[in-house]
């Protein structure tokens, strides 16, 4: 039986990664430490920890008891605007827990470490991003992701670990945490859209994303330990067609059937336009992106209605104040 652990498996898209490896025959295990995930979305037939990433000792317990085959690393606090301001926690998350999930992926002679990075690594204009461009990361969360992929590629050259590292954007749909208001605009705006509240929209709602349905995304993760051309590789993952904030809105509000309400906050430090060239991907994985912005956004809110807004851990500990946007000051 091939033995997967998957992090963040409790959260969105490692819950839906975790599932898909389920289907591909995997005995999976999946480690989580709630602060963004529910125990309820890990999915039936994994066995679930809860626990950090960060918890080295916790780490090397599971290593020697479940001798992983496979690693799924999806777990991080991916907040790229609030990164600005949690500097020491940002980096404690997103790289020294992936330095120990590296180490003990070396000791335990894992097959394949599935990293997923961000397309945060690129920073503003370099458009469309492809792999081939030097990543220019603006935020701390991009230059965490970024360091992550540097020392995969190092552990590779001198202890031979075998890495696939994907870059997903703004990526959507069923289980995302709808009660987090730093991060995941498509829950952000359902939340608000559900509590009869206008969608709040930094700026004049003109920047645009590439945004993903998560079945577009999660199943090629998944798999990607069985294609042996996606070793050793960068890959773009996600929708080709940017669509503006503003334009979002008005789809998130037909899809409750309700008129699109926007209240406009001063602008953020944030990259205007972003979206990704996945041609790549298209090699290795055949056919992406099938699901249309309209689709997928009512897919989720169908589900979003059904099991309502849930809070997640409010985030307390901001390091930095100075030039935090006032909607996020408690």
């Amino acid at each position: 039986m091939i033995k997967s652990l998957v992090t963040g498996g409790a959260g969105f898209i490692g819950s839906h990664v975790a599932r898909h490896c389920l289907a591909l025959g995997h005995d999976v295990v999946v480690l989580d430490d709630l602060s963004g995930g529910f125990a309820d979305h890990v999915p039936s037939g994994a066995a679930f920890v809860q626990g950090s990433i960060t918890d080295a000792a916790l780490i090397q317990r599971l290593f020697e008891e479940y001798r992983f085959d496979y690693v799924y690393h999806l777990a991080a606090y991916a907040a790229e605007g609030l990164s600005h301001f949690i500097r020491r926690f940002n980096y404690t998350n997103n790289l020294i827990g992936s330095a120990n999930l590296i180490n003990e992926s070396i000791k335990g002679q894992v097959r394949c470490l599935v990293f997923t990075s961000s397309i945060a690594v690129y920073g503003t204009n370099q458009l469309p991003m492809r792999e081939d461009l030097t990543p220019q990361p603006e935020d701390p969360y991009g230059i965490a992701k970024y360091a992550v992929e540097l020392d995969l590629r190092a552990a590779h050259e001198l202890f031979g670990l075998n890495y696939v590292i994907f870059r997903p954007h703004n990526v959507y749909g069923e289980n995302q945490n709808l009660g987090d208001r730093y991060r995941n605009v498509i829950g952000i705006f359902m939340n608000q859209v559900m509590q009869g509240k206008p969608m709040t929209v930094f700026g004049d709602g003109l920047q645009t994303r590439a945004f993903s349905y998560i079945d577009d995304v999660a199943p090629h993760i998944a798999n990607s330990v069985n294609v042996a051309e996606a070793y050793g590789e960068v890959i773009n993952i996600g929708a080709d067609e940017p669509y503006s904030v503003k334009y979002l809105a008005e789809v998130v509000a037909l899809a409750f059937g309700k008129e699109p309400r926007i209240r406009h906050l001063e602008a953020r430090n944030e990259v205007v336009h972003a979206y990704s060239d996945h041609s790549k991907a298209g090699r290795l994985f055949g056919q992406q992106a099938t699901v249309s912005l309209e689709e997928g956004v009512a897919r989720m809110a169908a589900w979003a209605q059904r099991v309502g807004v849930r809070q997640s851990q409010e985030f307390e500990d901001i390091e930095v104040r100075l030039n935090l946007p006032p909607s996020w000051r408690a």
